[in-house]
């Protein structure tokens, strides 16, 4: 047991506390806040651009770039399947946020998650017709 890092128990409260106030904030906004859904699908009226859901958006806006960018989305899958044994280094004698030898990994991760949100964005509001890029919302 001398390989493990130790928790106190006042760490897991703080952590039940904040499930539960995320808990309730989700159900507040579930019930106050419309889903924007669209109407069924119609084959007469296709809406231009046709948008995948929200958190596929990226990878649509990446491959509108060039087909070969699924293999960059395939990769960064497999770069992050493999994050929990990258890099490789001596074990953790106490918890510690963003330690300098993981570094590189935390940065990886970083860039990762503001790629992914700008790619986002970018697909949400600045895609026009025949998914030509438009500015303004």
């Amino acid at each position: 047991m001398s390989d493990y890092v130790k928790a106190s128990p006042h760490f897991f409260n703080i952590v039940k506390v904040a499930f539960a106030v995320a808990l309730l904030c989700l159900l507040f906004f579930a019930f106050f806040v419309q889903a924007p859904l669209q109407g069924p699908a119609d084959i007469g009226r296709v809406p231009n651009p046709s948008k995948s859901a929200w958190f596929l958006m990226w990878t649509q806006e990446l491959v509108s770039y060039s087909n070969a960018m699924i293999y960059l989305i395939l990769g960064l899958g497999l770069v992050f399947l493999l994050l929990p044994w990258l890099p490789i280094s001596r074990p953790a004698d106490k918890a510690q946020w963003l330690p300098a030898d993981q570094r590189t990994v935390n940065l990886l991760a970083l860039l990762s998650f503001c790629g992914i949100v700008l790619l986002t964005v970018i697909a949400m509001y600045f895609r026009g017709e025949n998914w030509s890029f438009v500015f303004g919302f």
